[in-house]
């Protein structure tokens, strides 16, 4: 289904028809498509709310920089579409900085917030890693992206014994608009929200892959230390994408904490 919010169409997804809202936000280069196995685990018992980033999957990809405030008033224009006032909320990667921006711009929407595989802030020094992978997105497409990012998101057992999962989110990366990607990627490396945690409210579980190298445990742990009240929980084996690589261990760490916080 789609949407016009904030001035794009946004697709979307609803599965499930009973229980409270939860919302699920997907990485960078990935789409609603990355959250099948919690679709499956939670839409029982939730009314799930999958959707597709500005400049990813279905929804448009208007170029030009984002910013994570700008994706944050996307999802805040679709939930009001929706009409829906009060929801759980799990983002990974990109997902979970824009999860952060939405709970301090719109306090009081979200029971729950999950913020998975991602970070509060980037050093100074992480500013030229993106400018590269812009440069080279701009000069040769998507296809030089997929494997070195497939090689950061999954552990080498985990590429060699499910390879139909690896093929499936690699497709996603090579299919991701280029004006996508690049405008995400102008807007995920100036967070820096770590000193305005304490003034989020909604209980917060920080979950991460313990060999994730693009957002490693140290930067989930500062988001616990920052965050009072929060929950940690790191998932091994697992890179980033945590909840693809060890579903099991991500649907249960997530149902218990939404469990005690219903």
């Amino acid at each position: 289904m789609k949407a016009k919010t904030n001035g794009i169409q946004t697709n979307y997804e609803v599965h499930g028809g009973a229980g409270p809202w939860l919302v699920l936000s997907h990485s960078l280069a990935c789409s609603a498509r990355m959250w099948d196995p919690q679709i499956a685990e939670f839409s029982n018992r939730f009314r799930v709310l999958a959707y597709d980033t500005r400049g990813h999957g279905g929804s448009d990809a208007p170029a030009g920089a984002y910013t994570l405030e700008q994706l944050a008033d996307d999802l805040h224009a679709l939930l009001a579409h929706l009409e829906i006032r009060e929801a759980h909320y799990a983002g990974l990667s990109m997902g979970g900085m824009i999860g952060q921006t939405f709970a301090l711009k719109y306090p009081g929407v979200f029971k729950t917030l999950t913020l998975a595989d991602t970070t509060s802030r980037y050093a100074a020094e992480a500013l030229p890693m993106w400018n590269d992978r812009i440069k080279l997105a701009r000069e040769k497409g998507m296809a030089p992206l997929v494997e070195p990012t497939l090689a950061r998101w999954f552990t080498e057992p985990f590429r060699n014994s499910r390879p139909e999962v690896v093929q499936a989110i690699g497709a996603l990366i090579r299919n991701t608009p280029l004006a996508g990607y690049t405008g995400c990627s102008e807007a995920i490396p100036n967070i820096n929200l770590t000193a305005r945690l304490k003034e989020i409210r909604a209980p917060i579980l920080v979950i991460v892959g313990d060999q994730d190298p693009g957002t490693p445990p140290a930067m989930a742990k500062e988001i616990h230390a920052n965050a009072p009240g929060s929950k940690y929980v790191e998932i091994a084996p697992a890179a980033h994408l945590s909840n693809l690589e060890q579903p099991e261990q991500f649907n249960r760490a997530l149902g218990e904490f939404l469990k005690a916080n219903a």
